[in-house]
């Protein structure tokens, strides 16, 4: 059963300043713990920290680990954690296929990879989109391509930095039911952070930021 926890997890600049101390959470399988706070708390670099990419600026202590496994020495492509962010970030240069056979994992064959890529698609029903470039298509779509991507790579948790902030009212509702029903259904420990209250699904745990330090 997947289950992501964080074990006394402290952020500091090359200053010494803490910007997160001592933090402790377990999020099990369907789970998913929001973390509310204004911009600039260290909410997103709490994110980057878990996920494994380097962080400059900043020191990082306590323990990672994702099914009772630390995860605090390995790159972030073998931490098996999907991030999906306010930007789609598909690659302009490949069609929308190919964006979704990129993420497959090394085992899958070449020559399986479109096909795999063409069924998630068809899945949502999406198909339509397969030849077109991330340009021709909508935000929400290149939204919805963008989790069905995450979900292609395996992940075994995944961490949201405010995905449905660049959507309208109504294209923010129907993704964020959508990627809570698919993160259900996949039975993935969820960290999420936000600002908006609206974002949190009702079932879910709550850290407000940085008032629990």
């Amino acid at each position: 059963m997947n289950n992501l926890k964080i074990k006394q997890l402290s952020l500091r600049d090359q200053q010494g300043n803490i910007l997160i101390n001592n933090l402790s959470f377990e999020i099990k399988a369907g789970e998913v713990l929001s973390l509310m706070g204004p911009s600039g708390c260290g909410k997103s670099t709490l994110l980057h920290a878990i996920a494994g990419h380097p962080l400059n600026d900043f020191n990082v202590s306590g323990e990672i680990s994702l099914n009772g496994k630390s995860l605090n020495s390995l790159a972030v492509e073998q931490r098996q954690i999907g991030f999906l962010f306010q930007e789609d970030l598909l690659f302009p240069h490949l069609n929308i296929w190919q964006n979704l056979a990129f993420a497959l994992p090394d085992d899958i064959k070449k020559k399986h990879r479109k096909t795999q890529a063409l069924i998630a698609l068809e899945e949502h029903n999406l198909l339509m989109l397969a030849d077109k470039n991330p340009s021709q298509i909508s935000g929400g779509q290149r939204a919805r391509v963008s989790m069905i991507r995450l979900l292609l790579a395996k992940p075994q948790a995944v961490l949201l930095d405010e995905p449905f902030n660049k959507l309208d009212q109504q294209l923010r509702q129907e993704f964020r039911q959508w990627v809570f029903d698919l993160i259900k259904q996949n039975s993935l420990p969820v960290l999420m952070v936000t600002h908006d209250q609206e974002d949190i699904p009702l079932n879910a745990k709550t850290i407000i930021w940085p008032e629990q330090q």
